[in-house]
């Protein structure tokens, strides 16, 4: 059975499956991976120098001929400082595809397109959907408050894609993303009228993604009860919601009754350090990911994930991980269809 959606001729991918951008997890390595597998791959740049930015860009390039794409939040509270630079490093670089999310891509739409490629946004909400593609967007990403790590919606996946998707009708193609760890989810997500699914906590659990031991143990071991939506970690991007595992540090500040911010239990206490433990202190509530060269207590971090956790319980390599969805999603359509 075929899986070909609008989608994947829009973007010229085989699969329509999508490897999200999970921050500081992100690598050429698995872009590469999950674009050469027929899907689209993704790198995240907002916290990576101009310099970085352009080689691990570049770096994406060489290793696959395929689309991928890389993403820019344009949320003002991050450390982003000069969006407009950043983009043009980005498409100097030779990405095909741009996703922005947390904000309006718009004032972008048609620098991107002038360099031949294509936009990608991400909304919370139909009126937002509707909004993005009156603006030229070329495909838009609709994030459920199921997803890990950073959250932009208040809607549940299944909620969110059937209105957006009659919001914007054939105008453009519909990414699902939120809850979503296997062929079942992406299965649901095409039915409630998606062209795609994206995914980020089941690729966090490769082994490309660029990512503590410790903190893929956890995404094994948990289940999907054990996530907090919180704004807990603001420190780095204040206010923005977003779901993590349930740890020490949650439990500390609901036994203190959930005090704000400044007189929280180990407000200002460093519970891990980067560079293996010889570079930068890392805060109690701060949002740093948890990557290979920290040290400390991983445990006590946060650690993004979504409340398909319970579906991801290994750590493969991104191709393998993609193949199953593949198969899984043929599975699960036959068996609805008969």
């Amino acid at each position: 059975m075929a899986l070909r959606t609008p989608l994947c001729d829009a973007l010229e991918i085989d699969r329509p499956i999508v490897q999200a951008p999970i921050g500081s997890a992100t690598t050429p390595e698995l872009a590469a991976a999950v674009s050469n597998a027929g899907g689209l791959g993704h790198l995240a740049v907002t916290w990576r120098d101009r310099e970085e930015t352009r080689a691990v860009t570049r770096e994406t390039r060489d290793r696959t001929d395929r689309p991928f794409a890389v993403n820019l939040v344009l949320d003002d509270a991050t450390t982003v400082v000069d969006t407009d630079a950043r983009l043009e490093t980005v498409l100097e670089a030779g990405a095909p595809i741009v996703s922005f999310s947390f904000g309006d891509a718009a004032p972008y739409v048609d620098r991107v397109h002038e360099a031949g490629a294509m936009v990608m946004q991400t909304v919370g909400s139909a009126a937002a959907a509707r909004e993005a593609a009156n603006a030229g967007v070329d495909v838009v990403v609709t994030q459920g408050l199921e997803a890990g790590g950073h959250v932009q919606s208040e809607v549940a996946t299944t909620a969110l894609v059937p209105r957006v998707a009659d919001a914007v009708g054939d105008a453009v193609p519909i990414v699902a993303a939120g809850g979503i760890a296997d062929g079942r989810g992406v299965a649901a997500a095409l039915a409630l009228g998606a062209d795609g699914a994206w995914l980020g906590t089941r690729f966090v659990a490769t082994e490309e993604a660029n990512v503590h031991d410790a903190y893929q143990r956890r995404l094994r071991e948990s289940d999907e009860t054990d996530t907090a939506y919180t704004t807990l970690y603001d420190k780095g991007w204040p206010g923005m919601p977003h779901r993590v595992l349930e740890n020490e540090t949650l439990e500390r500040w609901r036994e203190a009754g959930e005090p704000p911010a400044g007189e929280r239990p180990g407000e200002d206490e460093t519970v891990a350090w980067t560079d293996s433990g010889n570079g930068d202190p890392i805060e109690r509530y701060d949002e740093a990911l948890a990557t290979p060269d920290v040290a400390g207590d991983i445990d006590s971090m946060a650690l993004y994930a979504g409340q398909s956790v319970g579906l991801t319980d290994d750590v493969r390599p991104a191709a393998a991980v993609l193949e199953e969805l593949v198969a899984e999603t043929r599975e699960a359509v036959s068996q609805v269809v008969d």
